[in-house]
């Protein structure tokens, strides 16, 4: 994240704290680990003298979840690197994060399915496969309104069924969800307060823009629309139904 002149300014500043230095040295190729040995020399060879006297085991075992150690060093986390841009220290791409947030979700979801989803995005997203990242975001939530409604909603959502397409077989499963269109499904789950008005019109557009990205055409997406995408996705589906 951080070149070598961005680094030498940064660790010159006299109103940064130690733990912010060292995680901008473990930003340097961020992807390498460094041994505490390499941080110090890294630190010392970007003009922080004093580092010699820091204990830095100590600053990145207090740290928590911004490092990791692994076998051959330590490695910053999304987290840390999230850390570094609040801090306006790191340009972090807007769709990139929301990387932590799906790893949130992931780790608590029941169903394996929608796991996969939600691991392959983030994967997606730390490849800058923005159009994979737009589909799998939005099949992940689908799944996760599929759950809902069969854990919660049965027997309404089949009653709406019936109403609006009165041949059509009463859902029991996920695989019998995935057979109605997803348009529908939104108006369904609306219907039945599941979702209200404004929440369906903005999954609509989710849903569009998922569409939009997963056939052959012209549409080029950047960060900025995928992020509002991931938003909208985080805020009225994973953190309402996972959280």
């Amino acid at each position: 994240m951080f070149d070598e002149s961005e680094l030498k300014r940064l660790l010159a500043k006299q109103d940064i704290s130690r733990k912010t230095k060292i995680l901008a040295v473990l930003s340097l190729d961020e992807k390498k680990c460094k041994t505490v040995s390499e941080i110090k020399s890294i630190a010392e060879a970007h003009g922080l003298r004093e580092v010699r006297r820091w204990n830095i085991s100590q600053i990145l075992n207090a740290a928590s979840d911004m490092v990791v150690r692994l076998p051959s060093g330590w490695e910053i986390t999304e987290t840390g690197t999230c850390f570094l841009s609040e801090q306006g220290l790191v340009f972090v791409s807007p769709a990139k994060q929301y990387q932590n947030d799906l790893r949130k979700f992931a780790a608590v979801v029941t169903s394996d399915n929608t796991r996969a989803f939600l691991e392959e995005c983030i994967f997606a997203l730390e490849a800058g496969l923005l159009r994979s990242a737009t589909i799998l975001s939005w099949v992940g939530a689908i799944s996760i309104l599929y759950e809902e409604v069969l854990s919660n909603h049965l027997s309404n959502f089949n009653t709406e069924l019936q109403k609006r397409y009165p041949k059509q077989k009463q859902i029991k499963s996920t695989d019998d969800l995935a057979t109605l269109k997803e348009y529908e499904f939104l108006q369904i789950i609306h219907a039945i307060s599941i979702i209200g008005k404004n929440v369906k019109q903005e999954l609509e557009q989710c849903l569009q823009l998922r569409n939009a990205c997963a056939h052959p055409n012209s549409l080029n997406v950047g960060e900025r629309r995928v992020a509002s995408h991931l938003e909208i996705l985080t805020l009225n589906v994973y953190q309402k139904f996972v959280l």
